[in-house]
């Protein structure tokens, strides 16, 4: 067998052909694990509704979808039938390790009553208290801390069965997609 003369127009090709070859491979890769992904978000999902209705059956969970410092996050949010939030889980995030991922604990912390949430009434105005509200933000992440409030004023709005001002459409019960929702922002609501 000759070699293949190494010339630039020998080198594309090959270029082009591995390229190929490692697209195609990621590619069936995906398609190999995307129902496992998805019943995995599901099976998340619902673990998260369960969470944060705390066995509450009047409760209503909601899921919403904002920016966040890192990029786009979704948070779950458990309301009793007077609007106080029962709990809420992070169902995931890109907030920079150490910082703004501190979200998923730090608004739940009870022996600190000027960070925890959860059993106060929702008022839709939540806000830290660098903003004149009267939330303590994560040290050093307060866009983050900004971003997960605004999550849990749009789920209360959701909740209050009003559209939120980012034009977020409203998906009722188990699983039904809006085509219109905004790439941005997504809320789901399931009443237990």
């Amino acid at each position: 067998m000759e070699k293949l003369q190494s010339s630039f127009k020998n080198m594309v090709l090959s270029l082009v052909i591995i390229s190929m070859v490692a697209a195609g491979a990621l590619a069936g890769v995906y398609l190999l694990t995307l129902k496992n992904i998805e019943a995995q978000k599901i099976a998340k999902q619902e673990a998260a509704k369960q969470a944060v209705l705390a066995g509450h059956e009047d409760g209503t969970a909601i899921e919403v979808a904002v920016d966040g410092f890192g990029g786009p996050f979704r948070v779950m949010v458990g309301f009793d039938a007077e609007g106080t939030i029962l709990g809420y889980e992070i169902l995931e995030h890109q907030e920079t390790p150490g910082l703004g991922s501190h979200m998923e604990h730090w608004f739940k912390n009870a022996d600190k009553p000027g960070q925890n949430i959860i059993g106060r009434k929702a008022t839709g105005a939540f806000a830290v208290s660098k903003d004149g509200g009267d939330v303590d933000a994560i040290t050093a992440a307060t866009i983050s801390s900004r971003a997960f409030l605004q999550a849990i004023n749009k789920a209360y709005a959701e909740f209050k069965g009003t559209e939120a001002t980012t034009g977020a459409s409203q998906l009722k019960n188990e699983g039904v997609k809006d085509e219109g929702v905004n790439e941005q922002t997504e809320t789901e609501v399931s009443h237990e």
